[in-house]
């Protein structure tokens, strides 16, 4: 199993977390941000998006983060991670759907305007609309964990990979986040295990510009 992408994009590591905590043996290949290489014809023909993360798994290649996600549990881990039965693969499912249409753009947006961007071309509204505007989003999921430990229930799922490993970022930008105590608990769990620290908690001022 090979996995190309840098670490520091938060969909190699969504990945990067399923595959650890599966316990799967992969290698992987630097690429994307400071390392280039996405316009490479090699490349390319694996991934005509010209973006990470991309899996090669035998004769099987996949991109799409949350795709691969879905993929890597399934064939790897179900019942400890999707679920035995239908309703509970789906109810980890709509936890995934529901972040990347919901909570991503706002997250993405909140993210370039307070460590991607030069500090010249940050905008003060810009940054504060996507922080109300994932704090909105971040309430629902907030209320939500006052009755469970993670997003699926009460064990780690697939609908975790892809909602927690927005957090640590999350917790770390410069903003001023909202009061959402049950958030919070959930993410102080994840930080609890050792694929979370090893995978989803790693430095990401490579990524700041160089007057940020």
């Amino acid at each position: 199993m090979h996995l190309f992408g840098r670490t520091t994009s938060v969909n190699v590591q969504k990945v990067l977390w399923t595959l650890e905590e599966l316990k799967l043996a992969y290698e992987r290949t630097d690429l994307g941000g400071a390392f280039g290489g996405l316009g490479a014809p090699d490349y390319v023909a694996m991934n005509p998006n010209k973006r990470v993360p991309t899996l090669i798994d035998g004769d099987l290649t996949l991109w799409e983060s949350n795709a691969i996600v879905r993929y890597l549990v399934s064939r790897y881990g179900q019942d400890t991670f999707a679920g035995s039965t239908p309703a509970q693969v789906a109810r980890a499912d709509m936890w995934m759907e529901w972040f990347q249409n919901n909570c991503y753009p706002h997250f993405i947006a909140l993210f370039y305007q307070t460590v991607r961007l030069p500090k010249s071309e940050r905008s003060e509204d810009a940054r504060d609309n996507a922080a109300a505007a994932l704090s909105k989003s971040f309430a629902l999921l907030d209320k939500h964990l006052e009755g469970h430990a993670f997003v699926a229930g009460r064990s780690v799922s697939m609908g975790d990979f892809i909602v927690g490993a927005s957090l640590y970022r999350y917790f770390s930008m410069d903003f001023t986040r909202a009061g959402l105590p049950n958030l919070s608990a959930y993410y102080d769990r994840l930080c609890k295990r050792a694929a979370y620290r090893q995978t989803i908690m790693t430095s990401f001022d490579s990524l700041r510009p160089k007057d940020g």
